[in-house]
């Protein structure tokens, strides 16, 4: 196994909530998921109901399950060509394609060393960010290969969620918010004030508090409150300036403005 050398960069900020940003509704619809994962630029929604993914189009729908496998843990939607979906409870990843049909298996149980992922999400070409429970580390790990491209550091703190693109990867504890580059060197570590979940808008993230959300733009240390009305947030997600909420089988659509 080959790993490259992780590089910290001495750069550890706190930021407050000083600005706001207005979340204007422009729709909202009766909709019926467990969990609502992704709506793309064609409002191709992808969506859970208990254990089955379901992508539906205005023209099409198209669904997978697999009862073998258990719940399912986490599905990562970033690149619509190769669809991952975590199943925690067997320790696999299934890769789907953009029908939904299975494409290629990752039983981390059978492979050599063993890795127990606590979060997983889509990394470039055939690979995927791990959090592995076991080393405590962040790693992009090479699913054709069996390989470890690059590793991180171990981060002894709690970890609350992980998402990616294809050059960034963001780790948040409850401690701090990482963001790494493609090769595994920091980029920043911020002080987390008590969010528990974020989701990706291009390279900013979209923060969650409670019932509140917040907008951070990329490499800046100020997030801003987005004023929204008094929701439950059951699910929230980002595609290009809409700002997507799931809430008691209600789902809204706002119009954010964030420049």
């Amino acid at each position: 196994m080959k790993l490259y050398p992780f590089i910290l960069l001495s750069c550890c900020f706190c930021f407050n909530t000083l600005a706001q940003i207005n979340a204007k509704l422009i729709k909202k619809e009766q909709f019926q998921a467990t969990t609502v994962i992704d709506i793309d630029n064609l409002n191709t929604k992808y969506f859970c109901k208990q254990n089955e993914l379901i992508k539906q189009s205005p023209s099409t729908t198209y669904s997978y399950s697999n009862l073998q496998l258990g719940n399912l843990t986490q599905v990562n939607t970033f690149n619509p060509l190769k669809l991952s979906l975590f199943y925690k409870p067997f320790n696999t990843v299934v890769i789907l394609d953009n029908r939904l049909a299975e494409i290629y298996k990752i039983d981390f149980n059978q492979l050599t060393p063993y890795r127990d992922p606590e979060f997983i999400t889509a990394g470039y070409d055939n690979t995927l960010w791990i959090f592995n429970s076991i080393t405590q580390q962040l790693e992009l790990y090479d699913y054709k290969n069996n390989t470890t491209r690059t590793t991180t550091t171990p981060i002894n703190n709690p970890v609350l969620d992980l998402i990616s693109n294809y050059n960034y990867c963001w780790l948040l504890t409850d401690t701090y918010i990482y963001k790494f580059n493609y090769m595994g060197s920091l980029v920043f570590k911020i002080k987390n004030e008590g969010f528990n979940k974020f989701v990706l808008a291009n390279d900013d993230l979209i923060l969650q508090k409670n019932n509140q959300l917040y907008f951070l733009k990329q490499d800046q240390t100020t997030a801003e409150d987005i004023l929204i009305p008094d929701l439950t947030i059951k699910q929230f997600l980002v595609t290009n300036e809409t700002l997507y909420i799931y809430s008691n089988e209600t789902l809204y659509q706002f119009l954010l403005k964030t420049k």
